[in-house]
């Protein structure tokens, strides 16, 4: 009696704590889906659309008039609007859970210099906050390491859809750039009221030790690559290994693999500049508050910018309130490549991504864009646009259908397809709905 009872209190606790959504085995028959208004984002908008996924992949975009093959499964959407998955392009999923629980966060690792550390191994397939996002129609999302209070070099992002059994079902691109945090170079008196000279000196210093620290850890790598170059047999240090693909093969070579680096301030971002150019690197900023300001710039050198957010203050207490809230409409009239992120590190509310291009729209962003801002330009950044970011031929089925606009609070989504399978759209927050609305 007492062994079952155990038995039965054993798996009462373990189907509490099973995540909600399992996911469904690979697509193994033809999926036509007819009778939807299909947003292409990279072409026109397809009223009484089709689409034909097979493999995964979509295979076929037409109207009423499309054809199911023998066996396809058809499904009839009524009217509804199917739209490519968003991809988030700044985030810490599958990293970090609950910020004030110490145990649930693996985002950073100690010390300054972490060019080993890699997202992909640390990401928790689990996340409760995955299908939370997932429903709010962000498929895809780079997981980013993040560098810490004192941090230069955080580690390799990952790029992974929001569906899998594990990290390596989920990887998109393993390895997608290394994350360097730029420190803050324009010091803010306003912060350091009634602070002496020499404080303010020391901080100064403190802020030129770490600039040196960061040029001698690129000049270091390259003599690594070097001496790796020249001679196999060299000893392995897993530091500089990881650095190898960000750095020029050839002097004038473009590196395989982009640096990312984390700058909002118009002085950081002109470092990252300079520095992407001392050093060779292929560079993406993230952040860029101040981007407009050099914009110019980043447009003659083709550098993107993942405008990291919009929902929050302006960079200086003399800025338009609605600085931030232009920025996107700033860079696309400039010809700068751009996507727009959610503020990142909290991604516990990723799933409002497309509100944040919403935002956007009001302050001189057209409707398109805002959309491809989300979607097509993101994947493109990322380098991963024959996959995703837009419904064409042969790129991968990750697609969500709507009642409406996604970029509107108001709109509902009522179905995911992740690779031609339909998930789930069930979470934390639906089950406790559920079970309250039962009182």
């Amino acid at each position: 009696m007492k062994l079952a009872l155990i038995t039965a209190l054993l798996a009462a606790a373990f189907t509490a704590q099973a995540t909600p959504n399992t996911p469904p085995p690979p697509q193994h028959e033809p999926l036509l889906l007819r009778n939807a208004t299909v947003h292409t984002v990279s072409g026109p908008v397809i009223a009484n659309g089709s689409l034909l996924i097979e493999a995964g992949r979509i295979r076929a975009i037409g109207g009423a008039e499309l054809a199911a093959p023998a066996g396809a499964k058809t499904v009839d959407l009524g009217g509804r609007h199917v739209y490519p998955g968003m991809v988030a392009a700044n985030t810490s999923l599958g990293l970090a859970e609950i910020r004030s629980v110490n145990a649930s966060m693996d985002s950073s690792e100690t010390g300054a210099l972490n060019p080993n550390a890699r997202a992909l191994v640390a990401f928790n397939a689990d996340s409760e906050l995955l299908p939370i996002t997932r429903a709010g129609g962000v498929l895809a999302a780079l997981s980013v390491p993040e560098a810490g209070r004192t941090g230069l070099i955080a580690g390799t992002s990952a790029l992974l859809q929001l569906e899998g059994w594990n990290w390596q079902d989920m990887a998109l691109v393993p390895e997608v750039g290394l994350h360097i945090a730029v420190p803050r170079l324009r010091l803010n008196s306003a912060l350091f009221p009634n602070q002496p000279e020499a404080r303010l000196a020391e901080i100064r210093k403190s802020t030129d030790a770490r600039l040196k620290l960061l040029d001698d850890s690129f000049d270091q790598a390259k003599a690594y690559a070097l001496a790796r170059a020249a001679d196999p047999a060299t000893p392995i240090d897993t530091r500089w290994e990881a650095m190898r693909p960000v750095l020029p093969a050839t002097p004038g070579a473009v590196p395989v693999r982009p640096v990312v680096m984390h700058a909002d301030d118009l002085a950081q971002i002109r470092f990252a500049l300079d520095f992407a150019a001392r050093h060779g690197l292929k560079l993406i900023i993230s952040g860029g508050a101040d981007a407009w300001r050099v914009a110019d710039t980043l447009r003659e050198r083709n550098v993107p910018v993942i405008i990291d957010g919009l929902l929050r203050l302006p960079m200086r207490r003399d800025d338009p309130p609605d600085a931030l809230f232009a920025l996107p409409a700033q860079l696309a009239a400039a010809g700068v490549r751009y996507c727009i992120a959610d503020g990142g590190r909290d991604s516990t509310n990723e799933r409002n991504l497309p509100f944040e291009a919403a935002h956007a729209r009001a302050f001189g962003l057209s409707d398109d864009e805002a959309l491809k801002a989300v979607t097509l330009y993101p994947a493109q950044i990322l380098g991963i646009a024959d996959r995703l970011g837009s419904i064409e031929v042969g790129k991968l089925a990750n697609l969500f259908v709507a009642d409406g606009n996604p970029l509107e609070p108001t709109t509902r989504i009522e179905r995911v397809f992740m690779q031609g399978r339909e998930v789930e759209l069930a979470d934390r927050q639906t089950a406790l709905r559920d079970k309250y609305l039962k009182r």
